[in-house]
């Protein structure tokens, strides 16, 4: 009996192995869970269990039988470790963050998701920089890093390749991207990547045709670089002002999507030239151009963007980036064949849409589709090879309201989550649009969800619920 009972928890550990959800939006950033969830859920119905946690934003990471979190308690920026057979905490480590940095009035500054590869757990906070655990709570070393120049906090979260921890820092001043030694913490590479401004877009590994390429959305422009020296490999414009979303892929189709402000051709922001603007607005004449020197409008609602130091003051350099960003800004969903070097835009991008578009909630792939859920709560499934549209801007009934949490697929459903907390489950099998169910949990939900064997982790603003069969 005792070898029948090594045996049977041998096997359980394994099957859990191949069930856990490392990273933002899960094994391979991909949203795709596992097992079969269920459709109907509230804190009434399906409810495995429920527990009060810290303010936060970041999702579930989830390996074997724990699942970590990061949030802020008693003033403190915390990485804390749950059972996730019952919710029981069994682990809590603070961040020696001398400051929190600040975030977006609806934001927080513990926003991006843990990530392992299985032994060791990494978390990062704009406020500090990173830090790897073991999944018994042990520290096993810190990097501390300067605190990211904008004011709405740091979002994009971490990602484990080719040995490495991946951050991408995008900012107003400073951009780069660094990689660490996931055993060691010591730097492997680090890529300037001060052409780009802010960015809140977790990076992607496109695996395909045996290799594998480290994806990352940015201002203007997406590009590839080379897991193993950070070498870039090629690049593609036709981006947002402001990249929120994270890359996705199907095989050989890589999905990029980008929508802010001043993007769309019929609502464009325009700026005129330093010189007109300067000699009509510089009331001091000291050469620099003040918040209250600019009239009301789009430009002056965002003069912490195009003021990049925060020096309270716009420089012509400063005013005459931010010109060109809002002139040569797209917002569009477009695809990407593999093989490309250089700049691709003219030669690899395969299909594109651009109305009715996401803004921060990264597309889902499921039964050869992507969904969309634009604000609002308009959905949209679009062909992953060719583009064309399943259905487009159809309406969630009761799920209105902004959309940030990203979608997950499992099981031929797709499930997208509103601001305001309800879930709608999508049949990813249907050639319209054909809601499942609506879950309403009546309180705000920012993370993304996870799935996996069956079971649904979703963080609300006080809460992380476990729903199951």
């Amino acid at each position: 009996m005792k070898h029948l009972g090594l045996v049977f928890s041998v096997l359980a550990s394994t099957c859990l192995a191949d069930s856990n959800w490392p990273q933002f939006r899960g094994e391979g950033g991909l949203g795709i869970g596992s097992g079969k969830p269920p459709v109907e859920f509230s804190a009434e119905k399906n409810l495995k269990w429920q527990v009060e946690v810290p303010f936060g934003h970041s999702s579930p990471c989830i390996w074997n039988d724990k699942i970590a979190l990061t949030g802020l308690a008693d003033g403190k920026l915390i990485t804390f470790c749950l059972n996730r057979a019952d919710g029981r905490e069994l682990w809590r480590a603070i961040a020696p963050a001398e400051k929190i940095e600040a975030a977006h009035r609806i934001g927080s500054p513990a926003a991006p998701t843990c990530c392992t590869d299985g032994e060791r757990l990494i978390a990062y906070f704009g406020s500090y920089g990173v830090l790897a655990y073991d999944w018994n709570g042990k520290e096993l070393w810190k990097k501390p890093l300067p605190v990211p120049v904008v004011e709405f906090g740091t979002s994009a979260s971490p990602i484990i390749a080719d040995g490495k921890v991946i951050i991408v820092a995008d900012q107003d001043v400073g951009s780069y991207m660094i990689a660490l030694d996931v055993k060691t913490g010591a730097e492997a590479w680090r890529v300037d990547r001060s052409e780009f401004r802010r960015g809140f877009s977790t990076p992607f590994i496109w695996k395909h045709d045996g290799i594998e390429e480290l994806i990352v959305s940015g201002s203007l422009w997406t590009r590839s670089y080379d897991t193993k020296d950070g070498k870039q490999r090629w690049s593609a414009s036709g981006m947002s002002r402001v990249a929120n979303t994270s890359p996705v892929a199907a095989g050989d189709v890589l999905l990029l999507c980008g929508w802010n402000v001043g993007g769309d051709e019929d609502d464009r922001v325009e700026m005129e030239p330093h010189a007109s603007f300067l000699a009509a607005q510089d009331a001091d004449n000291d050469g620099l151009l003040a918040e209250s020197e600019f009239p009301d409008g789009p430009v002056r609602s965002r003069f912490t963007i195009v003021d990049a130091d925060k020096d309270g003051k716009v420089t012509k350099a400063e005013y005459e980036v931010m010109r060109g960003m809002f002139a040569t800004a797209v917002n569009q969903l477009f695809a990407i064949k593999p093989g490309g070097s250089g700049d691709i835009t003219a030669t690899h991008v395969v299909w594109s849409q651009t109305k009715h578009l996401p803004y921060v909630f990264t597309p889902v792939i499921a039964n050869g589709r992507v969904f969309t859920v634009k604000g609002g709560g308009l959905a949209s499934a679009y062909d992953v090879k060719s583009g064309s549209p399943v259905f487009q801007a159809e309406r969630l009934e009761s799920a209105s309201g902004e959309y940030y949490a990203s979608a997950v697929t499992v099981d031929d459903r797709v499930y997208v989550v509103s601001q305001r907390g309800v879930v709608s489950v999508l049949d990813a099998a249907s050639d319209k649009l054909h809601v499942l169910a609506r879950n309403d949990l009546k309180a705000p939900v920012f993370a993304s969800p996870a799935i996996v064997d069956g079971v649904i982790y979703l963080r609300t603003d006080k809460l992380l619920y476990a729903f199951g069969e």
